[in-house]
């Protein structure tokens, strides 16, 4: 097949780059410049230079031309004006799962030769076609299975999706990368949102919304224990960065229109130990929402998934109940993503 990879200058697209190769189709990568080097001038030196500079060093080995596109404006129209805006509002965005929508196997089709059959990547995910379909499916790694941030896509993006890293366990991709003795082979993984590269996310968000300096209060008694640099610099259930002796402390509650952030020690908080949220703005792969009600969920990317009972109180709004309560803070504006066993059937954000 004539197939497009997308290469971000890391070890699994580079190893998935090798393994398409080694099958014998007719490659091209692509590399997507989505940086604006004037958002981020404040870094000084383009920390995605790095990166792009591995990319073309494993399409050389592999004797496979490499194009770099510039998606900056979609970009910013797509994924980090949606990121700020959220932010913003006291909500916890997830710019990957529009990244991949939007971005990858979105505005990128458009910009290549639609004789390009297939769009390929590094993401731990399976296609399988059924019944004249395509299921996005969980692969063995259960740490890293990336079909969380896959579950926006539609049929049609499916279609054209190829994961050849599907069968596989990152420990195996580690090994490939070796046997290929490729330049990517010791990179550590990326961490944290799709379009940071190295920038923090407390600058991000610095650099765009500044300092607001607030009051810390202590939900039960209401009094003040310190200040924050503003409200959207946290999220339900966290406790790190606090800033506070005497804890541990968790963030329980954000009063956005005061600038406050509710904090306690309690164990048995409401807004932490939760075990159900409404979720709505659902894609369902299928096109359809599930006739099943007992499904799988997961509230966050990794290896935890939830047995649930999904209830619709109309077509776009449905209560979620866990079959135990989530202990690491279920945020609003965050993904639940639903499953079928193996089978990821879509999404919808957490609503409250």
């Amino acid at each position: 097949m004539k197939i497009a990879v997308l290469l971000s200058g890391g070890v699994d697209s580079s190893v998935a780059l090798n393994l398409l190769k080694d099958e014998g189709h007719d490659l091209t990568a692509f590399y997507l410049k989505i940086w604006l080097q004037e958002e981020f001038s404040f870094l000084g030196d383009c920390p995605w230079e790095e990166d792009l500079s591995y990319a073309r060093a494993v399409c050389q080995q592999a004797g496979v031309p490499l194009e770099v596109v510039n998606m900056q404006d979609e970009y910013w129209n797509s994924v980090i004006a949606y990121t700020i805006r959220e932010i913003e509002a006291g909500r916890t965005p997830n710019p990957d799962m529009f990244c991949n929508n939007l971005v990858k196997f979105g505005q990128f089709l458009d910009k290549i030769d639609p004789a390009y059959e297939k769009v390929a990547s590094g993401h731990y995910a399976r296609v399988e076609p059924h019944s004249g379909q395509f299921r996005l499916m969980r692969t063995p790694d259960a740490i890293k299975d990336q079909t969380y941030f896959l579950a926006y896509l539609s049929q049609q993006q499916l279609s054209r999706a190829l994961f050849p890293l599907g069968e596989l366990t990152k420990q195996q991709v580690r090994d490939y990368a070796r046997q290929y003795d490729l330049p990517t082979q010791n990179r550590r993984d990326s961490q944290g949102l799709c379009f940071l590269g190295q920038i923090k996310f407390s600058d991000f968000v610095k650099e765009h919304l500044g300092v607001r300096r607030g009051e810390l209060v202590e939900a039960d008694s209401g009094e003040v224990l310190g200040e924050h640099d503003g409200y959207y610099y946290y999220t339900i259930g966290q406790r790190q960065g606090l800033g506070l002796s005497g804890g541990p402390w968790y963030v329980v509650e954000k009063d956005i229109p005061n600038n406050r952030v509710l904090i306690s020690r309690r164990q048995d908080m409401e807004n932490k130990y939760r075990d159900s949220f409404w979720t709505g703005e659902f894609n369902w792969i299928s096109g359809r929402k599930p006739e099943k009600e007992n499904l799988q969920v997961k509230v966050r990317h990794g290896a935890k998934i939830y047995n649930c009972r999904l209830s619709f109180e109309r077509e776009n709004r449905a209560l979620v109940q866990l079959d135990q309560a989530d202990q690491a803070g279920i945020a609003s504006g965050q993904f639940a993503v639903f499953y079928d066993d193996l089978h990821c059937l879509g999404a919808g954000v957490i609503l409250d």
